[in-house]
C-alpha cells in the first residue's frame, strides 16, 4: 500500500496559522470579558448595611442569591441586610 504525501504550501501554513492565532485571541478576549463581567462591587461602594431600610431588604432584591450572597456585591450577604443596589424582584 502507497501512502502519498500531500504537498503544502507556505502560504497556507501561514494563512491556516493567521486564522488560528485569530480564533485564539478572539476567545482569549471573549474569555477577559466574562471576567470583568462578573466582578462584584464592594459593599463599601454601594452602601451595604448589614439592617434593612424601611421595607427593603436582601431577600427580596432582583440580585440576592440565597443562602447568603449576591450577584453584584462582594462578600457574605445578611438576607435582613440593603445596600444602595437594592432592586425588588418583580411579584408574580
Amino acid at each position: 500500500m502507497e501512502r502519498r504525501l500531500e504537498t503544502v504550501s507556505r502560504r497556507e501554513i501561514l494563512t491556516k496559522s493567521v486564522h488560528t492565532l485569530v480564533l485564539v485571541a478572539a476567545l482569549v478576549e471573549v474569555d477577559i470579558a466574562k471576567g470583568e463581567a462578573q466582578q462584584k462591587m464592594a459593599q463599601k461602594l454601594v452602601q451595604y448595611q448589614e439592617t434593612p431600610k424601611k421595607d427593603q431588604h436582601c431577600s427580596i432584591c432582583l440580585q440576592f442569591v440565597p443562602p447568603g450572597s449576591c450577584k453584584l456585591v462582594d462578600g457574605g450577604i445578611n438576607p435582613n441586610g440593603w445596600c444602595a443596589l437594592f432592586a425588588p424582584k418583580p411579584q408574580s
